[in-house]
């Protein structure tokens, strides 16, 4: 089985060290520094306490990389189109395309049980690049659950989580997902395979397009989003306008919103990845997080006034920022 790691940062280099570990075939696509500390030195993962080495194949584009059996895709949701062409240089006839994006992915329509079936996504996806490019038909959903961090030139720090849910667009136990489920709990992780991809999908999105934004907003951690009455009754509405949007798409939510916002609080004093990416003057996940939210609650007639405003608040801010890649 050959797996290919494009985009090695944090998440890539976790998943690509373990299965490295476990005796898997695995390449990376990196670049700069990264790239240089792994060629050389072989890849660090700092996790439990414990640091370990491992030497995959590591280059520098999709093409030397060559087609894989499985790319897994671990970029930011907006780095997607623009790297579209060159992820399809791995990809062979027979390969799986795991996209381990947050957000809602590109191919969230692909065979979709209604009357939006195939419809392409303009938020993560526009004019339809990736469709074209990356056949949905290739796709596995894959929602991610760790944190990690790279801490320095081809250092991994592994801080939480093990566990990575996969799905097939179709709800089907493929052959090809319960070989990928196969190797990553060979490595060490969770990786259960469900018929219902889209809910998990939604449990991980309820969270993030309310936090994410309004920590960049405000500046504030987890602890206090989740935990001030007034800015949990901001997030409580825009998680509420979103789950209506779900709903009509046919997921099924397993926790309610209290025990969802709940769940955020438990996380404590954590600053999320958009603040974190606005903090570092890097582009901000904005679009796949609550831009399609809002795009989705237009094509089902659901109104989403507070998503609404928090989206245009928050693209101003990255606007200003220089964070915002429209």
């Amino acid at each position: 089985m050959k797996i290919g790691i494009f985009g090695a940062g944090a998440i890539g280099g976790l998943l690509g060290a373990r299965l490295a570990q476990s005796g898997a075939d695995v390449t990376f696509v990196a670049r700069g520094p990264h790239l240089a500390a792994m060629q050389q030195d072989g890849v660090k993962l700092i996790s439990g306490g414990e640091t370990v080495t491992v030497r995959p194949r590591c280059v520098a584009s999709a093409a030397e990389a060559g087609p894989q059996d499985y790319v897994v895709v671990t970029l930011k949701a907006h780095a997607l189109p623009g790297a579209a062409p060159a992820i399809a240089e791995m990809m062979g006839p027979h390969s799986a395309l795991v996209t381990a994006v947050n957000g809602v992915p590109y191919w969230y329509f692909y065979g979709f049980d209604g009357k939006l079936r195939d419809r392409t996504v303009d938020s993560v996806d526009p004019g339809g690049v990736l469709w074209r490019t990356l056949p949905p038909a290739q796709a596995i959903g894959c929602v991610v659950y760790p944190a990690a961090e790279v801490i320095a030139p081809g250092v991994i720090e592994h801080t939480y989580g093990d566990r990575f849910t996969l799905g097939e667009p179709d709800g089907s136990r493929s052959e090809r997902i319960a070989a990928l489920s196969a190797a990553l709990q060979s490595a060490g992780f969770k990786a259960p395979v469900r018929p219902r991809i889209r809910d998990e999908i939604w449990v991980k999105l309820w969270g993030n397009m309310a936090f994410n934004p309004l920590s960049a907003l405000t500046g504030s951690t987890l602890d206090r989003l989740a935990g001030r009455p007034d800015l949990r009754a901001v997030a409580r509405a825009m998680m509420l306008e979103g789950q209506a949007v779900a709903e009509a798409l046919g997921v099924r939510f397993p926790i309610n919103v209290e025990k969802r916002i709940d769940g955020a609080l438990e996380v404590g004093v954590h600053k999320t990845s958009m603040l974190q990416d606005l903090e570092r003057g890097r582009p901000m996940e904005i679009d796949a997080l609550l831009g399609a939210v809002v795009e989705l609650g237009g094509l089902t007639n659901i109104p989403t006034l507070a998503c609404d405003t928090v989206l245009a608040l928050v693209r101003e801010r990255a606007r200003a920022a220089g964070c915002y890649y429209l």
